[in-house]
C-alpha cells in the first residue's frame, strides 16, 4: 500500500510538472511580437531577405550547457547581410529547442562585434512594406534570443554600431573588452532603432541615459558603459594582463557563476525572472508557482535535501 500510495504521488506530481511545462511552452511560442494577425508575412520577408548571400551565423553547443553564437563577416565589420538575419532565426530556433542547454555567449568573429546592417541588402529593400517587415522579422528574432531559458551574455569587443548595438540589449549580460566601443549610430542613418533596441535600451539604462545614447549616438566606452549600467563588466586585455586568458575564456569563466548547477534549476531561474520582468504582477506571481512546480521535488531538490540539511 506505501509503495502503491508512493507512487500515486509521483505520478500526480509528474502530470503537474507536465502541465506546467506544457503551459510555460505555450508561453514560450507566444514569444514572437508579431504574427499573421499583424499583417506579418514571415515568409515573404525570409525569401527576400536570403536573395542576399555573405557571412555566416555559427553557434557551437558545448557540453558544458553553454553555447557560443558567433556573428562572421569579417570583411563588413560583421554586418548582417540578409542571409544572415534568417541564419540567426534559425539559430534561435534550435536554441529554444535544446533542453540541455544553460548559458549563451555571443561575440563578434575577428575581434569586432557587428556593424549592423550590411547596406547592401538595406539599400534593395528600402520600400517601407519590406523595411516594415525586416522591422518586425528581426524585434521577433531578437525578443525570442531575450526569452531563451538560457542565461546569455555579449562579449563585446571591437566595435558594436547600429543594429550591433541593439543585438548585445538582446542579451541578459554585456562584457566588453577594452578599447571596445558601442554606438546607437541611427540617427546618422535618418533612422531610430528598429530591432527592438530603443525598447529594451530603456529597461537596461533608464530613459534619460536612452534618450543621450540615441539623441547624441553618443560612444559608450567601458568606463561609460560601466557608468550607465549598460556594461556588467570590463575583460582584461590578454595581451597586456599575464595570465588573464583569452576574451572568450574570460567571459566562461565569468558566466559560469551563474550557469554553474543543474541545467533545469538554470533554465527556471531565467524563466521566473523573465515573467517577472515582462508580466504583470498577478501573471508572473502565477508564472513562478508553475516553475517552482517544475523544479520542487524534482533530483535536485531533493538531492540538495538529502545532502545540505542546513544552509551554511
Amino acid at each position: 500500500m506505501l509503495l502503491f500510495a508512493v507512487r500515486q504521488q509521483l505520478l500526480s506530481r509528474s502530470r503537474r510538472n507536465s502541465a506546467a511545462w506544457a503551459r510555460l511552452l505555450q508561453r514560450q511560442s507566444r514569444g514572437c511580437v508579431y504574427s499573421s494577425i499583424h499583417g506579418f508575412n514571415q515568409d515573404r520577408i525570409k525569401e527576400k531577405l536570403q536573395a542576399f548571400s555573405g557571412g555566416s551565423i555559427d553557434l557551437l553547443q558545448q557540453d558544458s550547457g553553454v553555447a557560443v553564437l558567433t556573428i562572421n563577416n569579417p570583411s563588413r565589420m560583421n554586418a548582417f547581410s540578409g542571409g544572415m538575419m534568417v541564419e540567426l532565426e534559425e539559430r534561435v530556433s534550435q536554441l529554444e529547442s535544446w533542453t540541455d542547454g544553460k548559458g549563451l555567449i555571443v561575440q563578434g568573429a575577428a575581434q569586432t562585434f557587428c556593424s549592423g546592417s550590411d547596406l547592401n541588402a538595406v539599400r534593395a529593400i528600402s520600400n517601407p512594406q519590406d523595411g516594415m517587415e525586416m522591422c518586425m522579422f528581426m524585434q521577433n528574432t531578437l525578443t525570442r534570443l531575450l526569452r531563451l531559458p538560457l542565461i546569455s551574455v555579449a562579449l563585446v569587443e571591437g566595435r558594436a554600431l547600429g543594429g550591433g548595438a541593439e543585438l548585445l540589449t538582446a542579451c541578459d549580460f554585456r562584457l566588453v573588452a577594452p578599447g571596445s566601443v558601442i554606438q546607437f549610430v541611427h540617427k546618422h542613418m535618418g533612422l531610430v532603432p528598429g530591432w527592438g533596441g530603443a525598447a529594451r535600451l530603456v529597461q537596461i539604462v533608464r530613459s534619460q541615459h536612452a534618450l543621450k545614447l540615441l539623441g547624441g549616438a553618443l560612444k559608450v566606452d567601458p568606463e561609460l558603459g560601466l557608468q550607465i549600467g549598460l556594461a556588467d563588466g570590463v575583460l582584461e586585455d590578454p595581451e597586456v594582463e599575464e595570465g588573464a586568458g583569452s576574451l572568450l575564456q574570460q567571459t566562461e569563466n565569468w558566466l559560469g557563476r551563474y550557469t554553474k548547477g543543474p541545467a533545469p534549476v538554470i533554465r527556471a531561474v531565467k524563466e521566473v525572472v523573465l515573467s517577472g520582468r515582462e508580466l504583470p504582477l498577478s501573471e508572473a506571481l502565477r508564472t513562478e508557482k508553475d516553475v517552482f512546480g517544475t523544479v520542487w521535488g524534482g533530483p535536485a531538490n531533493l538531492k540538495a535535501l538529502a545532502s545540505k540539511p542546513k544552509h551554511k
